[in-house]
């Protein structure tokens, strides 16, 4: 398809493939000249598709899969379509479909935002890494504010594993073992509180006991009144994939393409949060590490997290400790999916914790949730550095003579 200028903005109706699509959003960054975004214009409403195909121009053309629009000119990919940002800029004042595309074109465009480390504060008896180390809410607030003093600018406060095989707890419970924590952090902790729950009883009152975020690994499914109730309080809301659910999320995960299943179902989960009365700008996505997938999808996941970026939102990713890097590194013990303990070698992943930290900063994420705060914003330091070289251009450590 013939580029339109040095503003075109081009839009695709599947992910791209695994060994272009780096090379695309790399060429997109540096040159500005378009911007590739995963997009299935079935996810559309019917009426704005119609008004979609009626912006128009000379320089408008539409090529959407058979029975939303006439199909493509011989040898043009199946389900593409292109138009110049001016169309799509005209357009945004009435038209939701622009309003996104831009939003993502900008995202793509712009360098990732320094990222934020969100740190760990479970307060259950069985969670992977540290269950029932800070059952006690004033050893868990010290353990928050420990996290914070460390670096984490969020403290995410879970009463319920969602470890491989955990299986759920009545609301009552998860609320007895958060909301001490939570209140006291909100009066102790400059941090900002985020409450790791898809309960929207546990979610509503840890919003007002001074929670501003709500960190849900079921993307709404579990509790449909959790939606509306984060659209009632303006925070903001992470919405992750997950293949099943924890019980049985493990046995036997499948994909054709992890990264193009993860990305269309965080596409259609956004846009149920947009219909519930969501702000765009309250949105955070989370691709799920370990949530229903293998190691392969795992690693295919952080190998192209830069294609999450095209969502247009901030990408939070959770890689902390998680079993997947003692797969990679052929430490993994047969007892470790079930129920870790410290003690257990939970902790010697702090190294593959630390590569996979680096890995997801070159590839974009903004927020990234870690048990290890210290030594994870020393992994998250270099990969910026590497990511923004310019940054240290005119540090003295550098100059000859000065290092090691």
């Amino acid at each position: 398809m013939t580029l339109l200028g040095p503003k075109a903005l081009t839009l695709r109706a599947r992910a791209l493939p695994a060994a272009a699509a780096p090379d695309r959003l790399a060429r997109a960054d540096q040159a500005a000249a378009c911007v590739w975004i995963a997009f299935r214009p079935a996810g559309l409403a019917a009426p704005e598709r119609e008004r979609l195909r009626r912006i128009g121009s000379a320089r408008f053309s539409a090529f959407l899969p058979p029975g939303v629009a006439p199909g493509g000119e011989p040898g043009e990919p199946e389900g593409l379509f292109a138009c110049g940002r001016e169309e799509l800029e005209r357009a945004a004042g009435e038209l939701e479909a622009a309003r996104v595309f831009l939003a993502a074109a900008d995202a793509l465009a712009r360098a990732p935002a320094e990222p934020a480390l969100m740190g760990v504060v479970n307060v259950t008896p069985d969670s992977f890494s540290d269950g029932g180390l800070y059952l006690d809410p004033a050893r868990a607030v010290e353990h928050g504010l420990r996290l914070e003093a460390e670096g984490a600018a969020i403290l995410d406060v879970g009463g319920e594993s969602t470890r491989p095989g955990a299986e759920s707890v009545p609301a009552a419970t998860e609320l007895g073992r958060v909301l001490p924590v939570v209140a006291g952090l909100a009066r102790a902790s400059r941090a900002r509180i985020s409450i790791d729950t898809s309960k929207a009883e546990v979610a509503r009152a840890a919003l007002d006991a001074g929670a501003t975020m709500v960190n849900d690994v079921s993307a709404g499914r579990a509790d449909p009144a959790l939606l509306p109730l984060v659209a009632e309080h303006g925070c903001d809301y992470v919405l992750m994939h997950m293949q099943g659910h924890p019980r049985s999320m493990q046995a036997d995960p499948r994909y054709r393409d992890p990264v193009a299943e993860v990305c269309d179902f965080l596409r259609e989960r956004a846009a149920a949060c947009l219909n519930a009365g969501i702000e765009a700008q309250r949105l955070v996505v989370d691709p799920g590490i370990g949530f229903g997938k293998r190691l392969v999808h795992n690693l295919e996941l952080l190998r192209r997290l830069p294609e999450l970026r095209s969502l247009g939102r901030p990408v939070c990713v959770g890689v902390s400790r998680k079993s997947f890097i003692a797969h990679a590194t052929g430490r993994l013990r047969p007892e470790d999916w079930v129920r870790n303990r410290p003690g257990n070698g939970v902790e010697d992943r702090a190294g593959g914790s630390a590569a996979a930290v680096a890995i997801c900063v070159l590839g974009g994420a903004e927020i990234l949730r870690v048990h290890d705060v210290a030594r994870m914003a020393e992994a998250a330091a270099v990969a910026r550095g590497v990511a923004r070289p310019e940054r240290f251009a005119s540090d003295s450590s550098s100059r000859p003579g000065k290092g090691g």
